[in-house]
């Protein structure tokens, strides 16, 4: 049983670094912080342990000792590059007493505790995606878990040169696509009843984001995670995907947000388009979101913090007339929503562009997404992705924000 004395805050860490280490597990495919250690997105349990020395060791099932050995300094981030002669599997760490469980992840817990009791370890830093049962067996073994809400944030929140270059290139994809989709949309024909149709089809939200998940995968991409195709009154809710069929004169929020495959960075790209007539109202709205993105990205520099880009987002769009209303949908257009966030391995990673975002860093990658939603009109939303740097954001998108796609 894990006592609850046994787990510490990071702050109540000893001082004795000498016996302190850091543990991070569970499965490389689904934890990107866990994969940027590996160097593979790997389906079977695997840990990685950076010991005081500055020795990291990683524990991999044996059939995949090799590919991860071979991947080496070549992990995609030069920080935690993976060193030569620390791949093992758990049977290099055999309990002295006893045998390793025949089920993996048990297996893998059990050969990180013995690692540990080896290298005489008595303190373990640990982050918020420690699957309990590498916390219960380290504790059983009587070795102390500090928990640190840091660890695996920060150093994924400041991208490195190869990083960008994945994201600038997810996105390059991501409106390659973008920019067929809306064009499609924009020159479609129009039915009796003033819905979309395309070679006879009638074009819905669904139809739409399949069209947008085969031109995905002939990339290289995939939808992992779905895509947002929607118009009135389903826009209303800023993170509806959309449903039923599309129609003219209505403004239309596409928001792509794929993986690519290669190298597990992601793209996030929203554009708004309208088939035909922009009313007068849908205009207005959309000159009102174009200047508030502005306001937020004159913010959006080292130094300064989330809370800033997301306040001056928020006094433009009131500035142009509208009310926030979060967590409330509404019949007119107002702002429901934050301004952005995080990106990288992660779709959404820490911090956000919102009330109380923290300190931006040099090196960040942010998207940047103000909108404006209601039932009746419809919604409009624009992002775009942006790095953080010493000279002013650099926007990784090439898309225009127009409404009219013809």
């Amino acid at each position: 049983m894990i006592h609850q004395t046994m787990i510490h805050a990071a702050r109540d860490m000893s001082p004795s670094a000498a016996t302190s280490a850091t543990l991070l597990a569970g499965l490389a495919d689904r934890n990107p912080t866990l994969f940027r250690r590996i160097g593979l997105p790997l389906g079977d349990p695997s840990a990685s342990i950076g010991l005081p020395s500055g020795n990291k060791i990683r524990i991999v099932r044996d059939l995949e000792m090799d590919r991860v050995q071979a991947v080496g300094a070549d992990s995609g981030d030069d920080s935690v590059a993976i060193e030569l002669g620390t791949v093992f599997c758990p049977a290099d760490f055999a309990p002295a007493e006893g045998k390793l469980s025949a089920d993996r992840e048990t297996a893998t817990a059990q050969a990180v505790t013995e690692c540990l009791l080896r290298e005489g370890i008595t303190r373990v830093r640990c982050d918020r995606t420690l699957p309990m049962i590498y916390a219960y067996h380290v504790a059983a073994a009587g070795i102390e878990l500090d928990y640190d809400d840091e660890l695996g944030v920060v150093d994924r929140r400041v991208k490195t040169e190869s990083e960008i270059t994945s994201l600038r290139q997810a996105q390059h994809v991501t409106e390659q696509v973008m920019l067929q989709i809306c064009r499609r949309i924009a020159t479609a024909s129009v039915d009796d009843d003033g819905h979309l149709i395309d070679e006879a089809y009638l074009l819905t939200s669904e139809r739409i984001r399949a069209f947008a998940s085969r031109l995905f995968m002939d990339r290289g991409f995939t939808m992992s995670h779905g895509a947002i195709v929607a118009s009135a009154p389903h826009s209303a809710d800023c993170h509806h995907a959309g449903t039923g069929p599309l129609s003219t004169g209505v403004p239309i929020i596409v928001d792509l947000f794929p993986r690519d495959e290669s190298t597990r960075y992601n793209g996030d790209c929203t554009r708004t388009v309208v088939h035909g007539t922009v009313s007068d109202e849908i205009a207005r709205m959309h000159a009102a979101v174009v200047a508030s993105k502005a306001a937020g990205e004159a913010e959006l520099v080292p130094g300064g913090s989330g809370d800033a880009v997301h306040r001056a987002v928020i006094r433009s769009l009131e500035a142009a007339g509208y009310e926030s209303h979060r967590g409330e949908l509404t019949d007119e257009p107002s702002i429901q929503h934050g301004t952005g966030h995080g990106i990288g391995l992660d779709v959404h990673e820490p911090i956000l562009l919102d009330e109380g975002g923290g300190e931006l860093l040099a090196g960040e990658v942010f998207t940047v997404e103000p909108g404006l939603y209601g039932r009746r009109t419809g919604g409009v939303r624009l992002e775009d992705m942006l790095v953080v740097t010493e000279n002013g954001p650099e926007n990784l998108n090439e898309l225009p924000f127009d409404l009219d796609w013809t």
